[in-house]
């Protein structure tokens, strides 16, 4: 039996691949892609019916994924756009709640006011895995990148809640203001003092051990189930738990983490976050027939029509508040007016465009229980599962499909960041290495007139601040700024792979250690990562 299980686990992990290989060849981002295909996969006859069980969703794909999320988002950005990120993650969150129970409670017969609270709460928050994937390779302004990944790093957690409030309303049939309030900010506070704590203690640890690279990596895989579980245990929030740690151990790694430590963990945490997303998305395409199964007290035609009129508002309510949050303040202040300029009216209808649902909606929908305690049916359960359902292939397919034809009609570029990463680069560098021959001459001189392999690192780095002052220049002169870079990386890769092919010629010669020989071939490695990025 469990070898049955392995090869099955096998094939679906390749197939999975094959089609992430087919959906880049497609040019179309690997989520959009690998939905369609579980959805034209379930319709396959003798497919056999695969559910998503939504504690697995909650507590082994979810925590790592928003871990990850929240140790690669830019502190400087999430605090720059820290207003427009809790706006969008709270107030927008609970409006669309808001505007979604009342919508849905007025057009489908028999629903109530804290079913559709559920609805909303189920529906409100794009998808973080979503929005970063689809996104990564799009040519979009850095400030609507860090506004949605900082927004969906939050927002998980007040639509949990939410939902939490909703669902305990209608299993007790009684709902208070009141206490809805006082309970969510102690969830919120709690969970981010839990994740705090666990931040803090980790890093004490990791400082504390003599642990290596293999341990390092371990522990910061099992840290995001210690803050989530943590948390949850004490009827906190687990997903603002694990974002709070997240982000403080990121910006801390420095002090507990070697060189070695923090390549072989990027590199496990890419392959594995990577995993756990194609799963997760090939997963929800599969879940058609099971939807479709459940609709027992509605028309697949009448459950199109409320998922339609639903999304619809949902999508509009996103779009006037991101017009709002942008241009009332901007017309409200006179010194917003004065140390601003007038907001671009392209950038809310992108962050709007781009919010897209995924799986955590799907999961929240998945986990409302079949049966009331007092043993009757939950009601109106299969019409909030199939809504949930065709609003995701909405704002995921539909939306991320339309989003590159979008913006090449808007014509959308970056012109308004900051410097160029490559000219940054080569500013941090050069500073970086004034510190380090301020530091050999200061404290080494000495020595490196008897040590002559500190005298040549003396030089070397003269030599290559020098360099390094030539290529600002070169590129401070280019005309083609764009053109010139392309042109140079496109020389230094065929100059690398032809360091690549001698490399290989010298290692059938067998005259070097094969150790020897991978360490070379491993500094090449990185040599072109600097050059194509560590994504490609």
């Amino acid at each position: 039996m469990i070898h049955t299980y392995v090869i099955i686990s096998i094939a679906v992990i390749l197939s999975v691949m094959i089609l992430v290989m087919i959906g880049q060849k497609l040019k179309v981002a690997y989520p959009i892609f690998l939905v369609i295909a579980g959805l034209i996969i379930s319709l396959v006859p003798g497919m056999p019916h695969i559910e998503i069980e939504p504690d697995l969703v909650f507590l082994i794909f979810l925590p790592p994924i928003l871990f990850e999320a929240a140790w690669f988002t830019s502190w400087q950005d999430f605090h720059k756009w820290r207003k427009q990120i809790f706006s969008m993650a709270f107030g927008l969150v609970f409006l669309t709640s808001v505007v979604v129970a009342y919508l849905s409670s007025s057009i489908i017969p028999g629903l109530t006011v804290a079913m559709g609270f559920l609805l909303g709460g189920v529906n409100s928050p794009p998808d973080a895995v979503a929005a970063t994937s689809v996104l990564k390779h799009m040519k979009i302004p850095k400030k609507i990148t860090s506004i949605l990944e900082g927004e969906s790093l939050i927002n998980d957690a007040s639509s949990l809640i939410v939902f939490k409030f909703a669902l305990a309303a209608v299993i007790s049939g009684q709902f208070i203001w009141r206490d809805a309030i006082g309970d969510f900010f102690s969830m919120a506070v709690g969970g981010i003092a839990i994740g705090v704590a666990f931040g803090l203690l980790f890093g004490f640890f990791l400082r504390l051990i003599p642990s290596n690279s293999n341990i390092d990596t371990v522990i910061t895989l099992i840290v995001p189930y210690v803050m989530y579980v943590g948390a949850e245990h004490f009827h906190f929030s687990g997903v603002l738990s694990v974002v709070a740690g997240g982000l403080l151990m990121s910006y801390n790694s420095h002090c507990y983490l070697s060189h070695t430590s923090r390549i072989q963990s990027g590199n496990v945490w890419s392959v594995l976050i990577f995993l756990m997303n194609t799963i997760i998305f090939i997963l929800i395409g599969l879940e058609l027939p099971l939807v479709v199964a459940a609709m027992k007290d509605y028309t697949i035609s009448e459950g199109i029509f409320y998922s339609i009129v639903i999304g619809g508002a949902i999508i509009f309510t996103r779009l006037l508040y991101s017009y709002s949050l942008m241009y009332f303040p901007w017309f409200l202040s006179k010194k917003v007016r004065a140390e601003n300029p007038k907001p671009d009216w392209r950038e809310p209808f992108i962050i709007s465009f781009a919010a897209m649902r995924g799986v955590v909606s799907l999961a929240a929908a998945l986990s409302i229980p079949a049966f009331l305690p007092n043993g009757d049916a939950f009601p109106h359960r299969n019409i909030i599962l199939f809504v949930t359902f065709v609003i995701i292939l909405i704002t995921l397919v539909g939306q991320g499909l339309m989003l590159t034809p979008i913006l090449k009609f808007l014509k959308v570029n970056d012109a308004g960041s900051d410097l160029p990463e490559e000219k940054q680069e080569a500013i941090l560098l050069k500073k970086l290495k004034e510190t380090a021959l301020q530091k050999l001459t200061a404290d080494f001189s000495e020595l490196s007139e008897s040590n002559s392999l500190v005298r040549h690192q003396i030089y070397k780095l003269e030599n290559e601040m020098k360099l390094i002052a030539d290529k600002a220049q070169c590129m401070g002169s280019a005309v083609d700024y764009a053109t010139a870079m392309n042109e140079n990386k496109d020389v230094l890769r065929q100059v690398i792979q032809a360091q690549r092919n001698e490399l290989h010629r010298m290692k059938r010669e067998k005259t070097f250690d094969d150790h020897v020989m991978r360490t070379i071939e491993m500094q090449l490695d990185f040599d072109e990562a600097k050059i194509t990025g560590f994504s490609h």
